[in-house]
């Protein structure tokens, strides 16, 4: 399913986030809603920040970072 480019736009404004980590997303297979999903809230603090969240686990999938 192609998700709307509002919604990455969205994505992208609630977590912080640059074209290169909304690409690497992309790459994953992951989508906008996944996101919006794991910003972490005030009671979530050993949760990490979607920006390091992707780039974690894309370094972990392909080992690289960007």
């Amino acid at each position: 399913m192609a998700y709307s480019k509002e919604l990455w736009l969205e994505a992208k404004r609630r977590c912080k986030l640059n074209d290169e980590e909304i690409q690497m997303a992309k790459e994953m297979g992951l989508n906008p809603k996944s996101l919006l999903k794991n910003i972490p809230n005030k009671n979530e603090q050993w949760k990490a920040p979607v920006k390091i969240w992707i780039r974690e686990m894309y370094e972990d999938r392909f080992g690289r970072a960007g």
